[in-house]
């Protein structure tokens, strides 16, 4: 492409997962989010929950003064705590809701215009469509709340698609599905979008073109990552996040060109998004002994690339 990229998105980086020592809301994070805020490559940056109310308001300190776009990725913490919005006992969905307004309040105090959720396990096929209607409600539930919290500008809600049977088995799944429950969310909640990942489509078994044009009607942010499905016997088998062009990879530059192609004939960069520009986010995880600056370095070379060959 002629023009840059930064003419079509924002690049973002999923912060957590780039430095993983902090997955769990601890760690080193402020140290490691002004090492994204500082570096100018990047004009997004994709933060999680943070324990600590006093580490919280540095961070939202960092955040404002950096510029960054902001969105809060609430996929850890409902991943580690093994919370599901679509949870059939009455009583652990409404934990899961409850979890979910808190880190809605989180994400307002970061300054976030997007929060990123996962929709919980996968029952089996029996129980799938009574999962499927309590995942609405809850959703439901979330955009409401947003709303009611909102001041200045309102958190949006996205729904992210994992793998239904390699890693996560998440309820939510095809692309397709995903796209049946945002137009039922949608309906009655305007703060509300989906999340889809490049590493997903692969344990998908999902054609990049095929998953771009079936979300793009409520497409409203996007990752961009790696993984392994070939080897069982991999390091970084399922939804690991590895670096781009890991031996046994299933992503590497030419699938990320396939991908930015796809987001561009669907129209995603043109769409009017929560954010004030569309995101494209690295997803990348340093395996063990690997630099997390070396792992970034790959990816932003991977991205470039990629658009110079569109």
């Amino acid at each position: 492409m002629q023009e840059p990229l930064e003419a079509y998105c924002h690049v973002g980086l999923v912060h957590p997962m780039a430095f993983p020592d902090c997955l769990g809301g601890e760690g080193p994070i402020l140290e490691t989010l002004s090492q994204i805020a500082t570096d100018t490559f990047f004009s997004a940056v994709e933060v999680s929950w943070i324990k600590d109310p006093k580490v919280r308001s540095q961070a939202a300190d960092v955040l404002a003064t950096s510029g960054l776009e902001v969105i809060f990725a609430a996929q850890p913490a409902f991943l580690q705590q093994n919370l599901s919005l679509c949870d059939l006992d009455a009583d652990k969905r409404k934990a899961a809701v409850a979890e979910g307004k808190q880190l809605i309040d989180q994400a307002y105090e970061l300054g976030a215009a997007l929060m990123a959720v996962p929709s919980g396990a996968d029952p089996g096929e029996a129980d799938r469509p009574k999962a499927a209607e309590l995942l609405v409600e809850s959703l439901k539930e979330l955009c409401g709340y947003a709303q009611e919290q909102a001041e200045e500008r309102m958190l949006s809600i996205s729904l992210e698609n994992f793998d239904r049977d390699i890693d996560k088995r998440q309820l939510v799944g095809p692309t397709k599905e995903a796209a049946e429950i945002a137009e039922k969310v949608w309906g009655e909640c305007s703060n509300f979008g989906l999340t889809i990942d490049l590493s997903h489509l692969p344990q998908l078994n999902e054609r990049i073109d095929e998953t771009a044009l079936a979300a793009v009607d409520h497409l409203i942010h996007v990752h961009i990552g790696n993984c392994v499905i070939a080897d069982t016997d991999h390091a970084a088998y399922g939804d690991k996040h590895p670096r781009f062009d890991v031996s046994g990879g299933a992503v590497g530059t030419e699938e990320v060109r396939r991908f930015l192609e796809a987001l561009i004939y669907a129209g995603y960069f043109k769409r009017n998004t929560p954010t004030t520009m569309p995101v494209v986010s690295f997803e990348v995880r340093p395996a063990e002994g690997e630099s997390p600056e070396l792992v970034i370095a790959n990816a932003k070379r991977t991205l470039a690339h990629a658009w110079a060959r569109l």
